[in-house]
């Protein structure tokens, strides 16, 4: 009776498990609706503001840029910003932010290269800083914002800004997951500084349009760059928000679906167990009986 007792509380407690993931993936649903429209909203400007800054890069017409579009001329010092959440339970979202990362720094390092890392989520941070600690320069905690709005990508575009400045990295690179559905997650590596205006597709046509700027475009490349790294980081983290929901829902579904699964198993197995217990006391009633 004392294998019932424990089969019988073990299905208590996964039944009250598949209560709780059951909740989460309906939390993970209604929240994931908001953050995937943010995150698409937050795509044309993005994608427009790249195509301007390809329109201005072209019209220089050889003359020297802004150093955030020209570069220092070096590669040597390199700043990663790893952007991850700031909870788990969502599958291998985290975990593959963080590996996409480390292989990155290490590539690097087998390169010469200096590294910084400056880690966006609690998440990100735990995962890397046990081999790579000491090359962590802050975290930027984002768990006290409800919902992902521009403030919080502004203090992460000027610490990145206010480096460059200083000299204290050559290159800056932003990892994150990119949103395509709830299945799938994008690990996306999009370099910040300098601009990678090369890599910008003229898919938007932008490269074949003449246009006059009042002032110069170096002028207004100035006072664009800086805003759109801005830009750049927000979508980011958009982008990180919807996958994170989706991976959240998805991993809590299977943890239902699983949940179930092992609750048929232990009720076939204490069906069967207190089937074997009562034909066994049968058989001792019986046996006594005769006995007499």
């Amino acid at each position: 009776m004392a294998n019932l007792k424990e089969l019988k509380n073990r299905i208590t407690s996964v039944k009250s498990t598949q209560k709780i993931t059951k909740a989460m993936k309906m939390v993970a649903a209604a929240k994931l609706r908001r953050a995937e429209e943010a995150a698409t909203a937050a795509r044309p400007y993005a994608e427009r503001m790249d195509a301007m800054m390809v329109s201005l890069a072209a019209g220089l017409d050889g003359r020297e840029g802004p150093r955030l579009l020209q570069g220092s001329g070096s590669d040597q010092r390199q700043l990663l910003i790893v952007a991850t959440g700031e909870r788990g339970l969502c599958g291998g979202f985290n975990s593959s932010i963080a590996r996409a990362a480390a292989r990155k720094v290490d590539a690097l390092m087998a390169d010469g290269k200096d590294v910084k890392i400056l880690c966006v989520g609690k998440k990100g941070n735990d995962a890397l800083k046990r081999k790579y600690g000491h090359l962590i320069i802050d975290l930027v905690d984002l768990s006290a914002s409800r919902r992902i709005s521009f403030a919080d990508a502004q203090p992460i575009a000027q610490t990145a800004l206010s480096m460059f400045d200083k000299g204290e990295f050559d290159v800056c690179t932003v990892f994150y997951a990119k949103y395509v559905s709830i299945l799938t997650q994008e690990v996306t590596a999009q370099q910040l500084i300098p601009a990678s205006i090369p890599e910008i597709a003229d898919a938007e046509g932008e490269g074949d349009v003449d246009y006059d700027y009042e002032p110069e475009e170096e002028e207004i490349l100035s006072d664009l760059l800086p805003r759109n790294i801005s830009v750049q980081v927000y979508k980011a983290l958009l982008e990180n928000a919807a996958s994170e929901q989706g991976a959240r829902m998805s991993a809590m579904d299977s943890a239902t679906r699983n949940a179930g699964e092992m609750i048929d198993k232990l009720s076939l197995q204490y069906n069967r167990e207190r089937q074997a217990a009562i034909t066994s006391e049968l058989i001792e009633i019986i046996s006594g009986a005769e006995a007499l």
